[in-house]
């Protein structure tokens, strides 16, 4: 309310969808929202949900998987916000993209099920110890792990377990970059949230250096540069973002494509 008091042209930052879903609401469309949320159910018309979304990553690695000859994949839904999102994604574009998906929900503990018919390849959404332990049982099978920006793990043991699989994220390098300078000047490792501030920030300077700061102008825009990924605003409220695809070797992760759109 006092955002819009002093006549702000754009307001950012809302976080978790509670916060965008207020924002939005008193906002009531007389200016842009873009939102650091990844709760893509939040977005609408006039309020952008900017935070990097479990159906960019998905589809991102299937479109990867697909033009590399990957036709079945197995998607292991863990529960998770996250899991149950990408799962979910990968469903809705299976049929654009050309490749068979399966779910299989999995609880904490429990061991990964049998899928059935061996697919081509395994997407696990999620990170750590059950990402870990998919790809140990999927050495030399010949089926290739998919991974999201959440299974990036780079501790030594843990890229020699993950080496040859092909993870989503926005590109490590940009991002490092960006650490590096952040360190620099305020101390500290920055977080998903101090880059999307960042490159939100640098979206209203490109405005403001075109003379305008508007929903119209936001949307113009066909490429943002941003550390999180070069975007484009939908009018819809999603963001199409540029990720990176990795390949997870014994010292790192080497993009090897980008994906335009996601």
């Amino acid at each position: 309310r006092n955002a819009l008091k002093a006549k702000a042209a754009m307001i950012l930052g809302p976080v978790t969808a509670e916060e965008v879903t207020a924002v939005a609401a008193e906002v009531a469309g007389r200016v842009p929202v873009v939102a650091f949320s990844n709760n893509a159910v939040v977005r609408a018309a006039g309020t952008w949900v900017f935070g990097i979304t479990p159906s960019q990553v998905t589809s991102a690695i299937l479109r990867y998987a697909r033009s590399r000859g990957v036709k079945s994949v197995v998607v292991i839904d863990d529960a998770s916000p996250w899991g149950a999102a990408s799962a979910l994604a990968a469903g809705k574009v299976q049929g654009e993209v050309g490749i068979d998906v399966r779910v299989l929900t999995v609880t904490d503990g429990q061991p990964l099920p049998v899928a059935g018919d061996a697919p081509d390849a395994v997407l696990l959404p999620g990170s750590g110890e059950a990402v870990l332990a998919a790809a140990r049982n999927l050495k030399e099978t010949g089926i290739q792990l998919l991974g999201t920006v959440q299974a990036l793990d780079h501790r030594p043991a843990s890229l020699e377990v993950l080496s040859g699989a092909w993870p989503a994220s926005p590109d490590p390098a940009a991002f490092g970059r960006f650490a590096g300078e952040f360190r620099s000047r305020h101390g500290g490792d920055p977080g998903a949230l101090a880059a999307l501030a960042y490159d939100a920030g640098g979206i209203v300077k490109v405005l403001r250096d075109k003379g305008e700061i508007s929903q119209a102008a936001l949307l113009a825009e066909t490429s943002y540069p941003c550390v999180t990924g070069n975007a484009r605003f939908r009018s819809d409220g999603s963001v199409a973002r540029e990720l990176a695809i990795l390949l997870a070797g014994p010292t790192g992760y080497e993009p090897v494509a980008v994906s335009l759109g996601a």
